[in-house]
C-alpha cells in the first residue's frame, strides 16, 4: 500500500508541478522572474539528489558483500552455480547491451536540449581520460575510505567483492560480522525508503522548473520515452523466447503460457518479488526439478534481473541524450561494464535501478539532475521491468535443469509453494 501510496503522491506531484510551471510562465514571462523561480524552487531537487547520492556507498556496500557471503563456499554451489551464473552473466550483457543498441537507434531524448547546470558545466572526469586502461586502473580503488567519500561506485564493487568472498572463506568466525552486514543493508533499504518519501516533493520542483523553462512541449517526450522503452521490452522477450527456444525446445511456449499469472502478478505490483511463489509453483509444474528451481530463482533474484538491466543503459543514455551529450563509443562500452557490475548489488532494493542509474551519471559528468525526468513516470517503466525479470529468470531456472538432465514433462505437481 506505501509504495501505491507513493506512486499517486509523485503523479499528483508531478501533475502540480505541471500547472506550477506553466502558470509562473505565463503570469512572469520575462526572463529574470523565470530564473529567480527555478532557481529558488530547485533547491527542492538538489537536496533529494544530495540524499540519494548520501545512500549509494553505504548500500552498495553492505548488500553485495552480504550477497556473496551468504552465497557460501563455491565448491558446495558446484557445477550447478557455474552453469547458472554462465548463463546470467550472458543474459546480463544482453540485457545491457539491446538497451544501448534501442536507445541510439530511437533516440528518444535527442531534440530535448536541455540547458547543462553550471555546477556540471566545468567538473568531473573529462571524457577523453576514459580509456580502456585508465577504467581497468579506476576499478581498483587505492583506499576504500576515500572511494566511499567520493560515490566511486566502480572501486567500491570491486572492494565489496573482495570483502565479501573473503568473509565466506572465513565461514563460521566471520559471521558475525556477516550479520552485521546484513543489519546494516536492511538499515540502509529503511533509510532508501524514507528518502524516496521525499520523491514526490522533488518531482513536483523538478516538473515546475523544467515547464516554467522550457512549457509544455517537454511532455510530449514522456510518452515517446515509454513508448520506445516498452518497445525494446518486448524485443528483449522475444531474444530470450528464441534463445531459451534453443535449449529446451518449443515446449519454451508451454513454459511462458505457465507463468502467465506471475507475470501478470510482477507487472500489476510493479513488483518480481510478488511473483516469486507462483513462478517457483510453474516452474515445477512445467517439470523443473525441486532441487534446481530452489536454487536458481533465488540466485536470478539477485544476479538476474534483465528488465532492470536493460532500463539502466536506456536511462542513462536518454538522459545524456536531452542534455545534449555525445556519448562515444568507448565511453557506452565502459558503462555498460560498470552497469554490469552495479547492477548486481542493488538486488531487492526499493527503485534500484534509479540508485544504479543515479552512480552511473556522476562517472560520466552527466547531470544527475536528469534523473528527475523519469521519476515521475519511473512506476510504470517499474511495470514492465517487473515482469520482464519473471521471464528472464523463469528461462534462466528452465535452462539449467535442461543442461543438469533435471527436466521432466509437464505434469500436476503435488504442493506448492506459498512462502
Amino acid at each position: 500500500m506505501k509504495s501505491k501510496k507513493l506512486t499517486a503522491y509523485i503523479i499528483v506531484g508531478m501533475v502540480l508541478g505541471i500547472i506550477t510551471g506553466y502558470l509562473w510562465r505565463q503570469s512572469h514571462p520575462d526572463k529574470a522572474s523565470i530564473n529567480s523561480f527555478i532557481s529558488n524552487i530547485s533547491l527542492l531537487t538538489d537536496i533529494f539528489l544530495h540524499l540519494i547520492k548520501m545512500i549509494i556507498a553505504p548500500l552498495v556496500f553492505t548488500t553485495l558483500v552480504t550477497g556473496i557471503a551468504k552465497m557460501g563456499d563455491i565448491k558446495a554451489v558446484g557445477r550447478v552455480g557455474g552453469k547458472t551464473m554462465l548463463w546470467f552473466i550472458s543474459a546480463s550483457l544482453l540485457s545491457l547491451t539491446l538497451g544501448l543498441i534501442m536507445v541510439n537507434i530511437l533516440k528518444p531524448g535527442v531534440g530535448l536540449n536541455l540547458p547543462l547546470p553550471d555546477i556540471h558545466a566545468a567538473s568531473g572526469v573529462e571524457k577523453s581520460a576514459l580509456s580502456f586502461r585508465d577504467f581497468a586502473l579506476h576499478a581498483f580503488p587505492t583506499s576504500v575510505i576515500d572511494a566511499m567519500a567520493q560515490n566511486q561506485i566502480l572501486q567500491i564493487v570491486v572492494f565489496a567483492m573482495f570483502f565479501g568472498t573473503a568473509a565466506a572463506a572465513l565461514g563460521e568466525r566471520a559471521k558475525l560480522l556477516v550479520d552485521l552486514m546484513d543489519v546494516a543493508a536492511h538499515v540502509m533499504l529503511k533509510l532508501t525508503g524514507y528518502v524516496m518519501n521525499v520523491a514526490p516533493i522533488a518531482v513536483f520542483a523538478a516538473m515546475a522548473a523544467t515547464v516554467a523553462k522550457e512549457g509544455l512541449t517537454i511532455l510530449a517526450t514522456y510518452g515517446t520515452f515509454m513508448a520506445d522503452f516498452y518497445a525494446t521490452m518486448v524485443v528483449l522477450w522475444i531474444l530470450l523466447t528464441l534463445i531459451g527456444g534453443m535449449f529446451i525446445g518449443p515446449r519454451i511456449v508451454t513454459l511462458l503460457k505457465g507463468v502467465r499469472e506471475p507475470l501478470l502478478l510482477s507487472f500489476s505490483t510493479a513488483s518480481s518479488e510478488a511473483a516469486y511463489p507462483k513462478t517457483l509453483e510453474q516452474l515445477e509444474r512445467f517439470g523443473v526439478s525441486n532441487k534446481i528451481a530452489s536454487f536458481v530463482l533465488p540466485v536470478g533474484y539477485s544476479f538476474n534481473l534483465d528488465g532492470s538491466m536493460l532500463y539502466c543503459t536506456f536511462a542513462v543514455v536518454f538522459i545524456a541524450q536531452a542534455y545534449g551529450m555525445e556519448l562515444t563509443l568507448s565511453q557506452e562500452i565502459t558503462m555498460l561494464l560498470i552497469l554490469m557490475l552495479t547492477s548486481k548489488g542493488m538486488a531487492g532494493v526499493p527503485r534500484a535501478s534509479l540508485v544504479v542509474i543515479a552512480a552511473t551519471l556522476s562517472q560520466f559528468n552527466i547531470p544527475e539532475a536528469g534523473l528527475l525526468l523519469l521519476l515521475g513516470i519511473d512506476h510504470f517503466l517499474d511495470m514492465g521491468r517487473s515482469a520482464t525479470n519473471v521471464v528472464g529468470n523463469t528461462v534462466a531456472t528452465a535452462v539449467v535443469a535442461k543442461w543438469e538432465g533435471e527436466l521432466k514433462h509437464a505434469g500436476p505437481h503435488p504442493h506448492s509453494h506459498r512462502g
